[in-house]
């Protein structure tokens, strides 16, 4: 059965005319003629009385005219949820925060772009907080974020950061072995955290300490501690992806602390729960492919 032909009957009981049911349909006034007599074949039913220009439904039409309608309203339903979903797969909105859109994002969507070139980008950076909230509006579709659980949010596990210990160029921890906690305490300390859990092992363990670490700068942007190492005025516990260049070209060094071994700044994939986002899963299989472990600092000195 012709779904033309459907459009063609509900559009002649619409308009009460073959005439005005054609000028909607952009078409001849025979061609309407044609896909009714088409339809009443299909359904072995005459769907009209004809007497001169003057028309009525016979009962049979009459049984039909909800059906079709339905039919028909089900189609249009159909295709305007297709379009729309066709539309939204042009423009993916990412939500993440600064640090993700500083050092994960430049690596993920060029080969995102590689494999989906007409989808653009519209990337917005705030806080985790600010991010599901633009998630759970519908703002976004994705949210790249530190380890969070809501119970209208999906999400999985996206990378691990290794948190370590960086020094510059001229430190003496440079090839010092077995270095302490009591050590760290005792250096200047430029302290950058974002209130993970990771980072509170850090202090409770300067807790421990017989006096309280050297804390020079108390930072809660990467960039801005990472600067301060770079000149010299401290040492930090950084992620590792946020310092891979400056640990390619030699200007600041990792320095491993046993005691402080397999801390991590975890970021996950956030969507909206039951959305069954393409873009979810679309982005996650990328994130695997990148790894982003190439660009993966050497191992401590």
């Amino acid at each position: 059965m012709n779904i033309d032909n459907i459009e063609a009957f509900v559009y002649v009981i619409h308009f009460s005319s073959f005439n005005k049911a054609a000028d909607a349909l952009f078409l001849s006034q025979p061609s309407i003629s044609a896909r009714i007599q088409s339809l009443e074949r299909d359904l072995d039913a005459k769907l009209f009385d004809r007497e001169g220009r003057h028309f009525s439904l016979t009962e049979k039409g009459k049984q039909f005219l909800p059906y079709a309608q339905q039919i028909l309203q089900s189609y249009k339903n159909g295709r305007q949820q297709l379009q729309q979903m066709h539309t939204q797969l042009h423009e993916l909105r990412i939500g993440c925060t600064v640090s993700v859109s500083n050092y994960m994002i430049p690596e993920i969507l060029p080969v995102f772009k590689q494999k989906y070139p007409d989808i653009k980008i519209k990337l917005i950076t705030a806080s985790t907080e600010a991010i599901l909230e633009k998630v759970l509006h519908k703002e976004v579709d994705l949210g790249l974020v530190r380890y969070i659980t809501h119970p209208h949010i999906d999400s999985v596990k996206f990378y691990e950061d290794p948190i370590r210990l960086f020094v510059h160029q001229d430190h003496p921890f440079i090839g010092k072995e077995d270095t302490t906690i009591e050590d760290v305490g005792s250096q200047p300390l430029v302290f950058f955290e974002c209130g993970s859990l990771d980072w509170m092992k850090i202090h409770r363990l300067f807790e421990t300490l017989d006096h309280p670490p050297h804390i020079e700068f108390h930072m809660d942007n990467l960039e801005s501690a990472k600067k301060l190492v770079l000149k010299g005025m401290g040492i930090s516990f950084l992620p590792e992806l946020c310092v891979h260049q400056e640990v390619r070209e030699k200007k600041l060094f990792p320095v491993e602390v046993p005691s402080l071994a397999s801390l991590s700044l975890r970021t996950n994939l956030i969507t909206l729960k039951g959305e069954g986002s393409a873009f979810f899963k679309m982005f996650h299989e990328i994130g695997k492919e990148v790894r982003l472990k190439e660009e993966r600092v050497p191992a401590a000195l």
